[in-house]
């Protein structure tokens, strides 16, 4: 999401916009704020929407969306409209990249929300930083894209200002998922895999850290592709381990297999993940995955009472795809957006600046309000001040809560 220069143009040329991407002469492009005439302005989605992770990026786009309609039927922002642009990244950073460049580069674009993976957002926040474009993910759980690389000894810096997320850390995420296995479920020694990306990778290796602290024991580690599906050595390699569970950095694509696979090589252990394997696709390619683990951030949408509003507009709204494990995050990251236009806005005496998006950008940092998922602020870091997770069991077919807290490190 490149930042190009603000359009200046004659009252003609305008004219001539609204006839052609609008259909009216009263609606206007961010930026054109004469005559007290709506200004149109886009929210960009890059999440996933088509391979096998599409479950959780439809969901993304979907809660974006509902966030946008209500906000024009409420005149959140009095005298502008929203729209949505969502991009594909079949979650994979180089089209990540591509489709930042596109956003950016788009006038119009005002943020972004997004992406899922961790791995992608690496190879977007230089762009959206350099355009000086707010960016919120509800999903990415990668440490170093808020604090820095140096985050695991101590040193911590900010790398990208524009960078922010609803979603809580694998700081916080793993530690809160081996205390869970060690403590609650009384599992002593774990088989670690992960699929060698940045969400994978870190998540495992931050379990690992708290685990081994609790006195458990790693009996044996793998590393995998992601987009690979047999996993039969690896599985002989688990069973002949001792293990007693199988923690996994990685999504449910790979995940649910592994862990059919398991139990058919008569490792009958529970595989626990983070929140990239708890969707409803994990047990639709698993039908033995009755056990199975996963944590995820946040406490339960579907209880959380200031939830119940999105979870009822969603299904009125009529989309074929579930909101999924980010939906509230989505509809919040959304929603940070637009409070931050609806402050740029009021700062500016009722109209748009010419140049908004570093405004925004700063109104963003600054914002607070009660969202679908609680509180929805952010830190020094952009990170969410949100840092409570729960963790989910396979039950009956179903994900089902097990235990919601916060992290207690």
């Amino acid at each position: 999401m490149r930042h190009r220069s603000a359009l200046v143009v004659s009252i003609a040329v305008i004219g001539a916009l609204s006839l052609s991407a609008c259909g009216s002469r009263d609606e206007k492009k961010a930026g054109d704020t004469a005559g007290g005439a709506s200004t149109t302005v886009t929210i960009g989605v890059d999440a996933p929407l088509t391979g096998d992770l599409s479950a959780l990026g439809l969901g993304i786009k979907n809660s974006v969306d509902l966030a946008i309609k209500q906000a024009n039927e409420k005149n959140e922002v009095p005298g502008v409209k929203f729209q949505i642009k969502a991009l594909d990244d079949t979650a994979k950073p180089a089209p990540g990249q591509q489709n930042a460049t596109q956003l950016v580069a788009d006038n119009s674009v005002i943020g972004v929300v997004g992406p899922l993976n961790s791995s992608v957002a690496q190879s977007m926040q230089q762009i959206f930083n350099d355009a000086n474009l707010v960016q919120i993910s509800p999903a990415n759980t990668g440490v170093a894209l808020s604090q820095g690389e140096k985050w695991a000894t101590g040193t911590k810096a900010r790398p990208f200002k524009s960078y922010f997320r609803t979603a809580t850390t694998d700081a916080v995420q793993g530690p809160f998922a081996a205390q869970y296995l060690f403590k609650d479920a009384k599992k002593t020694k774990v088989f670690l895999i992960d699929d060698q990306k940045t969400y994978g990778a870190g998540l495992a290796a931050t379990f690992k850290g708290e685990y081994t602290k609790l006195g458990g024991t790693i009996v044996g580690e793998e590393h995998v592709n992601p987009d690979d599906r047999d996993f039969s050595a690896i599985a002989t390699k688990v069973k002949a381990s001792g293990a007693d569970a199988v923690y996994y950095g990685g999504e449910y694509p790979a995940a649910g297999p592994l862990s059919l696979q398991l139990k058919d090589a008569g490792a009958n252990i529970p595989l626990m993940g983070g929140d990239g394997i708890q969707s409803g696709d994990f047990i639709k390619l698993n039908p033995k995955s009755q056990g199975d683990l996963a944590t995820a951030v946040g406490l339960p949408v579907e209880q959380l009472p200031t939830a119940a509003k999105f979870i009822a507009d969603y299904a009125a709204a009529g989309y074929k795809d579930k909101y999924e494990t980010y939906g509230g995050y989505s509809y919040d990251s959304a929603w940070a957006i637009i409070q931050g236009v609806k402050a740029v806005v009021a700062a500016n005496g009722g109209k748009l600046p010419e140049k908004p998006r570093e405004k925004v950008v700063e109104a963003v940092q600054k914002i607070s309000f009660d969202g679908v998922t609680g509180k929805v602020s952010f830190d020094e870091f952009g990170d969410t001040t949100n840092k409570q997770l729960t963790v989910y069991a396979v039950k009956d077919g179903a994900w089902a809560v097990e235990k919601s807290g916060t992290f207690a490190g």
